[in-house]
């Protein structure tokens, strides 16, 4: 057989594998997995590469033309890089997820993060200014042994705020810190299965505690050693908790109002929406724990250096969140966006 007619019969062969090839370079997902190209059958590239190995055989025997040797090698090669490459080790693409993939998702879902932070931080800012104007008022919002509980902590009379804890008492306060912390995300996560009110009354019972925990503190003159304790790990914690809520009024909005799609596929969606957002959640939480047991425990440390740790830290986590993953092709939010909000 003539070259011209090997070329004329194979050719569109040739040009489709080429183009998958380039389509599949152009659509690869930011957590390092392809994502095949709209139209395309992946089931039959295997049989397609195998076929142009053949005809790269053929051709060598036949001694046809050198460009033509080369194109075909060029298409053999790429299709081997592709087919056979290992995959990416599952820490890195665990840290581009963190890095980019989790930031695009928030804000992917900003209408929930939005309304979450309101019914997170209206509540507790409320409660700390009016404990401001009305300190007996914590009386109606924590219970007596809660109140001398705080105050015996955060007392700044006391020879420990000074000293700290020992490294063993940092270790065991660690673990109680990712069980607390966690937990508390996954309650405010779940809570959107109740139609998002659970979710709404975890958000807002725990803006109301820790508006009344910081707003007492500060009224009665404990205020110091509790700003300095807090201010290290609340960027993270807190940002933590509202994204978890989010995740949670997501499940909420797509169980109540799913739009087009049906009541089951809606969930689905946002279920797989949340158990992504919570990844990064637990990801954050876990810092938070590392943060509060190993440096806001300690008090020793100037007040200036808490605060100007915090304020960075601060500058980081909200950076992150918008910025984080800005240009990156493509993170799967599996049909994000706030559609249905």
């Amino acid at each position: 057989m003539k070259q011209e007619q090997f070329v004329a019969r194979h050719q569109v062969e040739w040009m489709a594998f080429e183009q998958w090839l380039q389509a599949r370079g152009e659509r690869v997902r930011a957590d390092g997995r392809d994502a095949g190209p709209v139209g395309v059958d992946e089931g039959e590239i295997p049989a397609r590469y195998r076929r142009l190995c053949q005809q790269l055989a053929l051709a060598r025997r036949r001694g046809y033309s050198a460009p033509l040797l080369d194109r075909l090698q060029a298409l053999m090669q790429r299709g081997h890089a592709v087919l056979y490459r290992a995959p990416p080790p599952r820490w890195h693409r665990a840290a581009e997820f963190l890095v980019a993939g989790f930031p695009q998702l928030v804000r992917s879902q900003a209408g929930c993060m939005w309304a979450s932070l309101l019914l997170f931080a209206l509540p507790l800012v409320g409660v700390f200014v009016l404990l401001q104007l009305r300190p007996e008022l914590v009386h109606q919002l924590l219970d007596p042994r809660q109140i001398a509980g705080i105050e015996a902590m955060f007392d700044p009379a006391d020879p420990r705020q000074a000293l700290g804890r020992d490294s063993g008492s940092d270790w065991q306060m660690f673990g109680h810190y990712i069980m607390n912390n966690i937990s508390i995300g996954l309650r405010t996560f779940a809570g959107g299965l109740l139609a998002g009110v659970g979710t709404i009354l975890v958000l807002l019972a725990n803006g109301l505690n820790i508006g009344a925990v910081a707003g007492h503190l500060q009224a009665i003159g404990h205020g110091d050693p509790f700003w300095r304790f807090v201010a290290g790990h609340a960027p993270l914690e807190l940002t933590a908790i509202v994204i978890a809520g989010g995740a949670g009024l997501r499940l909420g909005v797509d169980l109540v109002a799913p739009g087009r799609r049906r009541r089951r596929d809606a969930l689905v969606r946002a279920g797989r929406i949340g158990a992504r957002l919570c990844l990064g959640v637990a990801a954050m939480l876990l810092l938070a724990a590392f943060v509060e047991a190993f440096w806001s425990s300690t008090q020793s440390i100037p007040a200036w250096i808490k605060y100007g740790v915090s304020a960075l830290l601060w500058l980081l986590v909200l950076g992150w969140l918008w910025r984080g993953g800005h240009g990156v092709a493509g993170a799967d939010v599996d049909g994000g966006g706030d559609d249905a909000s």
